[in-house]
């Protein structure tokens, strides 16, 4: 189905039915098995640095169950670990992997269009050298942070095409692996290209790598099914109709609905304006229907009590805060807005709306 067409009364009945869904797939007991079992084959932590763009979608790009990829998400993948906010979450994140005896990789990624530059990143006006050369100032803010003999954490910088979701693998000497040069048949070449890619990355970091970049050979060549079939141009363009503040959005696993912006610049401001940007140009060029978006704030919780409490307030100080921006940059866009707040259990991935307003 093209929910992209639909009225947006249909569009957030479905947003919320998704989410309802992914919980109930996330908490049986058949996805937490195979949670339990993929960890403990592939015990690598592996968290992913990301541009709010829509299209932009690692655990369907590379098959990986849902859930087990951390996502930080922010205009442009454009990050800066001294953020105060950003380096709490992140640490945090480093000390509870470490502390059970994990490793940790950073995919530091970038994104870009092979066929259109002007489809590719709006957040660096779609200069993908200078995209690229942030991701490598954020790889030094990790190594600062974590150490440069990476042991236990690993920046790895990756580039993502977005016409056939492509992973690039950037190497510790400059050289680069292009997901989308290889084949079926070079699936087996893959161990010892990375190898001698990533002479750098402990064992145990590589081969729990590999298991993304087999999925994403395969991922690769139903896009191209698609393209062959005439059926992926708008899954390229931008067709976003809902903007995501917050964290824990991870049911969003379908390409191309919302932009999500994570709560880490102390300018927060700028990647909503920007998002509302989008959105209003979808409009503007039919891309999606002129009759409403919707602003969907989102803030998970661990415990019940005092933390759910700061998670409720958190979330409703967000979506006001957007609310405010797009209003006073975007009037008419201000009057097509549907707002949803809402709070997420951690644990369970179940999205509990606690307040509904327009």
């Amino acid at each position: 189905m093209d929910i992209h067409g639909k009225p947006i009364a249909e569009r957030i009945d479905w947003v919320f039915s998704l989410a309802d869904r992914h919980a109930a797939t996330f908490r049986s007991p058949e996805a937490w098995l195979a949670r339990e079992r993929y960890l403990a084959e592939h015990p690598t932590a592996i968290a992913v640095l990301k541009c709010m763009d829509g299209r932009i979608n690692i655990p369907v790009a590379t098959n990986t169950p849902v859930g087990l990829l951390m996502p930080f998400r922010n205009l442009g993948g454009i990050f800066d670990l001294g953020w105060p906010h950003l380096g709490e979450v992140l640490a945090h994140h480093v000390q509870r992997v470490v502390s059970a005896g994990r490793h940790v990789v950073f995919l530091v990624t970038y994104h870009y269009s092979q066929g259109d530059p002007h489809r590719g990143c709006a957040g660096f006006a779609y200069d993908t050298a200078a995209a690229i050369a942030h991701t490598y100032q954020i790889r030094q803010q990790v190594e600062h942070i974590f150490g440069r003999d990476h042991g236990t954490v690993y920046p790895l910088v990756c580039g993502f095409e977005t016409d056939e979701d492509a992973l690039v693998i950037h190497g510790t000497a400059g050289d680069k692996l292009h997901l989308a040069s290889l084949g079926a048949a070079d699936r087996a070449l893959l161990a010892p290209r990375l190898a001698a890619l990533l002479p750098d990355m402990p064992a145990q970091m590589r081969d729990d790598l590999l298991p993304l970049l087999h999925g994403n050979l395969e991922h690769i060549a139903s896009v191209r099914a698609q393209i062959d079939k005439g059926e992926r141009l708008l899954d390229i363009e931008h067709r976003e109709w809902m903007i995501c503040l917050g964290r824990g959005f991870d049911f969003l696993h379908t390409p191309n609905i919302a932009l999500i912006i994570g709560p880490y610049s102390p300018n927060l401001d700028g990647p909503i304006r920007r998002a509302a940007g989008i959105i209003e140009a979808n409009m503007q060029a039919g891309r999606i229907p002129d009759d409403g978006f919707l602003l969907l704030a989102s803030v998970p919780y661990d415990e019940i009590g005092v933390d759910r409490a700061r998670a409720e307030l958190k979330s409703r100080f967000l979506s006001a805060f957007a609310a405010d921006v797009i209003r006073a940059e975007f009037p008419r866009l201000g009057e097509q807005m549907s707002i949803r707040t809402a709070v997420l259990d951690w644990r369970s991935r179940t999205l509990e709306t606690i307040a509904v307003g327009e």
